[in-house]
C-alpha cells in the first residue's frame, strides 16, 4: 500500500511525464518523417499556452483548447512550406539553423505581445479546487484530465500512424519517398501535414499544461531541452520509446524534487571518503541534496542510457 506522499509523487510524476510525451510525440513525428531536429518545437508549445490563454477569455477554455493547436498547426505548416521546403536541398544543417532562428523570433514576439512576466492562465472553473480521492490520496481533478488527454493522444497517434490508410502512406513516404511520389502521392504535402501535426501536438501540450505549469516567456527554454532528452533517451524516431522515456523522466524528476536525501548519505555508502574510491571526486558535492540536483536528473539519465544503448531505448533511426 502506497503512502500518501509516495502516491502524490507517483501521480505528479505520471502526469508530468504524460505532458512531456504530448510535447515530444510531435517532435518524434517530425524527425521520423523530415529528419529535422526542430529547435523551435518548444516554441510551438509556448505559443499554444499563450494563444489558449488569450482565447479562453473570449471563447472559453474548451474552445481555446481546440482552436489554439489548430492556429499553431497552421503556422507550422506555413513555416514548413515557405522556409523548410526551400532549405531542404541545402541539407539538415540549414533546416536546423532555420528552426533555431524561429525559436528566438517567437520568444521576442511573445514578449512584445504579452510582456516579460507570467500571465494569469488558470485551470478552468469546472476543475478549480476539485479533488478526486484515489486510495486515500487527494488528486486534483485537472491532473487526472491531463493524464486522460495525454493517453488519448498517445492512442490516437498510434492508431493514425499504424492502422489507417494515411498512416500507411506516411510510412511508405518515410522509407521510400521516391516510390511513393511515383505512385501519385504528393510527398512534400505529406511532409507539410506532418510538420503541422507535430506543431499542433506541441501547442496542445501548452494549451492543456500551461495552466498547471507557469505560462511565461521562458517556458520554452525550460522544457525544450528536456523534450530533446526524452527523444534521445527513447530513441530517435520511436513513439513508443518517447512514451516510455517521458514517464521515466517524469517519475525520476518528480521523485528527486521531493526527496530529502543528500549526496553525503549515498557517497558514504559507496566509500567515497576513501581516497582511492572511484566516487571520491564527488566529495566536494556531498553537501548538496537530491532535490537541488533534480534539474540535472534527465541529463544524467540520458548519459547513462547512451553509454548502454547509443541509439536510445527503442531507436529506429540513426541521428
Amino acid at each position: 500500500m502506497l503512502s500518501a506522499t509516495a502516491g502524490l509523487v507517483l501521480v505528479n510524476g505520471v502526469s508530468y511525464g504524460l505532458l512531456l510525451f504530448m510535447l515530444s510525440s510531435g517532435l518524434t513525428l517530425i524527425f521520423s518523417m523530415l529528419g529535422v531536429l526542430n529547435f523551435a518545437h518548444a516554441s510551438f508549445y509556448m505559443l499554444g499556452a499563450y494563444f489558449a490563454y488569450a482565447l479562453s477569455g473570449v471563447v472559453g477554455f474548451w474552445a481555446a483548447l481546440i482552436v489554439a493547436p489548430l492556429v499553431v498547426g497552421a503556422a507550422g505548416a506555413v513555416f514548413e512550406r515557405v522556409v523548410l521546403r526551400r532549405l531542404r536541398a541545402r541539407g539538415a544543417l540549414a533546416e536546423l539553423l532555420a528552426t533555431f532562428g524561429l525559436a528566438y523570433i517567437v520568444v521576442e514576439l511573445v514578449q512584445l505581445a504579452w510582456g516579460r512576466g507570467p500571465v494569469d492562465y488558470g485551470v478552468p472553473a469546472a476543475f478549480e479546487g476539485v479533488l478526486v480521492h484515489l486510495g486515500g490520496i487527494a488528486v486534483p481533478a485537472y491532473r487526472l484530465f491531463l493524464m486522460g488527454l495525454a493517453c488519448a493522444i498517445a492512442l490516437l497517434v498510434w492508431v493514425a500512424f499504424r492502422a489507417t490508410r494515411a498512416g500507411l502512406i506516411l510510412q511508405a513516404a518515410l522509407s521510400q519517398p521516391a516510390m511513393t511520389q511515383a505512385l501519385g502521392y504528393d510527398v512534400p504535402s505529406l511532409y507539410t501535414g506532418v510538420f503541422a501535426c507535430g506543431a499542433a501536438l506541441a501547442a496542445l501540450a501548452g494549451a492543456a499544461g500551461g495552466n498547471v505549469l507557469v505560462t511565461e516567456p521562458g517556458m520554452a527554454a525550460t522544457v525544450g531541452s528536456v523534450v530533446f532528452v526524452v527523444v534521445v533517451v527513447g530513441g530517435l524516431g520511436s513513439l513508443g520509446g518517447a512514451f516510455i522515456a517521458s514517464l521515466l523522466i517524469g517519475l525520476l524528476q518528480t521523485w528527486a524534487v521531493t526527496s530529502d536525501a543528500t549526496l553525503d548519505q549515498w557517497l558514504s555508502r559507496g566509500g567515497a571518503g576513501d581516497a582511492i574510491s572511484p566516487l571520491s571526486f564527488l566529495s566536494p558535492l556531498s553537501h548538496l541534496s537530491v532535490a537541488q540536483l533534480a534539474p540535472a536528473v534527465p541529463y544524467l539519465l540520458m548519459v547513462a542510457v547512451l553509454l548502454w544503448r547509443p541509439r536510445g531505448l527503442f531507436g529506429v533511426r540513426e541521428g
